[in-house]
């Protein structure tokens, strides 16, 4: 990524207009190389849960501005299809967002500068999800603290403007769109989440971190469940994982 960037200056004396639109259209470039194409696609599917749920397409694409989290979208429009109580609704949508935070947590200290408004900060945590979160994790640690927050800003816009169209193409798609393709679509995202953090990975505890997570998902959707599911596997999996390099490199 910094090889990519070469042409972008890595200091200046200070965050000026220019300087900021540089790196946020740098992140806006970083995004549409693959990450916002593959979540566009992977969200089409939301669309048409929306028109079967009987809402109009500006509410589909509204859903994609608003939720940003395609598990959320596709857990209301279902919800709202089966009769669901509204107040259960929006108790289901809100836990399923609970595994968001770890990657908040992951995130926001690398944005965050000395002078960085906590406004600035929960802007930035509505648009981190699976695909941002990855894509930050490659690439903000090869970028100066100063740059991270515009080119984070151009690149999480990107992958939501996308989406927010294909979510729309999706809604006037649905009625010729096969079952089948429309089920792969919605797979895309989690894929391209598992490649990149795997590309991600520097040291054994990683892979690790990833195996365990791999081999206790079962056990934390089965057992824990309701939205709760991801933070208890990253605490039990990636914890341990970090326990146990923390102890060998304590012993080496």
């Amino acid at each position: 990524m910094s090889r990519a960037l070469s042409i972008l200056p890595k200091s200046e004396a200070s965050l000026d207009g220019a300087f900021v639109g540089r790196w946020v259209l740098a992140g806006f470039r970083a995004a549409m190389t693959g990450p916002a194409f593959y979540v566009a696609l992977s969200l089409m599917g939301v669309g048409s849960l929306a028109r079967a749920a009987g809402f109009p397409v500006g509410a589909a694409m509204l859903s994609t501005l608003l939720v940003w989290a395609g598990p959320g979208q596709v857990l209301f429009f279902g919800a709202v299809v089966a009769k669901t109580a509204p107040p259960a609704i929006a108790l289901g949508v809100s836990l399923s967002s609970i595994r968001l935070l770890p990657m908040c947590l992951s995130v926001l200290p690398m944005l965050r500068e000395k002078r960085t408004r906590l406004s600035t900060l929960l802007a930035a945590s509505h648009f981190i999800a699976v695909t941002v979160w990855a894509e930050s994790l490659r690439r903000l640690p090869d970028l100066e603290r100063s740059t991270r927050m515009p080119f984070f800003f151009g690149l999480a816009t990107a992958c939501v403007a996308l989406t927010t169209l294909s979510t729309g193409l999706g809604y006037w798609l649905s009625g010729s769109l096969p079952k089948p393709l429309a089920a792969g679509m919605m797979m895309l995202s989690p894929i391209y989440f598992l490649a990149t953090t795997a590309r991600s990975a520097r040291s054994g505890v990683d892979w690790l971190a990833m195996l365990a997570g791999a081999l206790l998902a079962p056990v934390t959707q089965s057992f824990v469940g309701g939205g709760f599911d991801l933070p208890a596997l990253a605490l039990v999996g990636g914890g341990g994982a970090w326990l146990l390099g923390y102890i060998v490199r304590r012993r080496a």
